[in-house]
């Protein structure tokens, strides 16, 4: 298993889970490009879809503090007004 990220949740598990099945969990901020190829493909394969909040560019200073008081439950998406570059 692959935990992606950090959270405040206590990750359980029982010894015999992970040496009985020979099984290993790694912890990584992004994972390997490898990892995020296959996520991708399995995501598309099993319409997947990120659970995302959103807010205006404008709002970016706002945004920042909730996610670093961890108020940011998935993942925050600034957004640009119609027209803009993207």
């Amino acid at each position: 298993m692959v935990v992606l990220g950090a959270g405040k949740d206590r990750l359980q598990i029982g010894m015999g889970q992970l040496v009985g099945a020979e099984r290993s969990v790694l912890g990584s901020i992004t994972g390997t490009p490898y990892d995020s190829e296959r996520a991708l493909a399995f995501s598309v394969l099993t319409n997947v879809r990120p659970q995302i909040e959103t807010m205006p560019l404008e709002r970016a200073a706002e945004a920042y503090q909730r996610m670093r008081s961890g108020d940011v439950k998935f993942r925050m998406v600034l957004t640009m007004k119609d027209g803009h570059a993207r």
